[in-house]
């Protein structure tokens, strides 16, 4: 059985994120995987790295479990809209928290080069922005997309990161969002 970890990134639970989250989980466990949900909205935790790495500050549980998770899982999913070209600070305040060196990658001793502790592992991003995907791919340059895929997810490991995204939010119709939504089943039912 594949273990599935889906990381929601939306900071609000009414939000068209909460709902394509669900949808994967619901479309993975269809199809027999192990599903675990972090809706970042819910926990409660400092989103801020106080110290760096210079001082370890102690994770609250609910980080302490999604860490956990992401090492037991053989696919990542996280869900989050692109603000400013990027990803909420609710996300970038748990990637922060949660990706720590001894974890999710060791940086060798007297060294440049480090350890990748997520090796072996998928992920899929699945975004939502207000702009037109041309826009965001030709004049900005998919910054949130590369932040997540190259400095996050491959740094620590994960070679392969596809991406879904769903544009423009601001413009679409009900059936439009619907038909994202059912997208997402299909992607979770294929465990992609």
């Amino acid at each position: 059985m594949q273990n599935i970890v889906i990381i929601n990134g939306h900071p609000d639970a009414q939000s068209l994120c909460t709902s394509l989250a669900n949808k994967y989980a619901e479309g993975a466990t269809s199809s027999g995987a192990a599903c675990k949900v972090f809706h970042l909205h819910e926990m409660d935790f400092n989103p801020i790295l106080n110290f760096g790495y210079r001082k370890r500050t102690d994770l609250e549980p609910c980080l302490q479990e999604a860490q956990q998770s992401i090492l037991e899982a053989q696919h990542i999913v996280f869900v989050f809209p692109v603000w400013w070209g990027t990803f909420p600070a609710l996300l970038k305040g748990f990637i922060d928290r949660v990706f720590l060196p001894g974890f999710m990658f060791q940086y060798r001793e007297n060294s440049l080069l480090w350890d990748k502790h997520l090796q072996g592992k998928t992920a899929r991003l699945i975004t939502t922005m207000d702009a037109p995907m041309w826009y965001f791919r030709f004049i900005q340059g998919r910054p949130g997309h590369q932040a997540m895929k190259k400095s996050v997810l491959q740094f620590c490991g994960v070679k392969q990161v596809r991406i879904t995204n769903f544009s423009p939010i601001k413009t679409s119709t009900a059936a439009q969002r619907e038909k994202w939504i059912s997208q997402t089943f299909q992607l979770g039912a294929k465990r992609k």
